[in-house]
């Protein structure tokens, strides 16, 4: 009974991470809705790469367009985050500030095998096709 209810499942699993994970990229670039603890001013260009993929595959994620390629893009960015900014840190998730840089990694890669979801703009093309 529950199997039924797992594409719109998937849909609402991209549109959440999407839409927190845009919410990274706005606090590096605008400071909105606060601006991100810890990021330093002015962004290093690194950064400010990383925050206009944030926002921008992040939106398109959130809308599922072009779900696969925005997510690979998305998955790698943050496994370059984690290795680069976090595993320097240490080596415990927990304790190097690296929790949400992995999970948006792998729930992004899932995203790259499983797609949109039914919910998604993705899906609403291949309907038309």
């Amino acid at each position: 009974m529950l199997d039924a209810w797992a594409p719109r499942i998937l849909s609402l699993l991209r549109i959440i991470t999407a839409l927190l994970f845009m919410e990274h990229g706005l606090m590096k670039l605008f400071g909105f809705p606060g601006p991100q603890p810890g990021v330093p001013d002015p962004l290093p260009m690194i950064l400010v790469v990383a925050a206009w993929i944030e926002v921008a595959a992040g939106a398109l994620i959130a809308v599922g367009l072009f779900t696969r390629a925005a997510a690979f893009l998305c998955s790698g960015t943050m496994a370059v985050a984690y290795f680069t900014a976090h595993a320097t840190q240490g080596f415990w998730p927990a304790l190097n500030g690296g929790e949400a840089a992995i999970l948006f990694c792998f729930v992004f890669l899932y995203l790259v095998f499983a797609g949109g979801g039914t919910w998604s703009l993705d899906a609403t093309v291949r309907k038309k096709v």
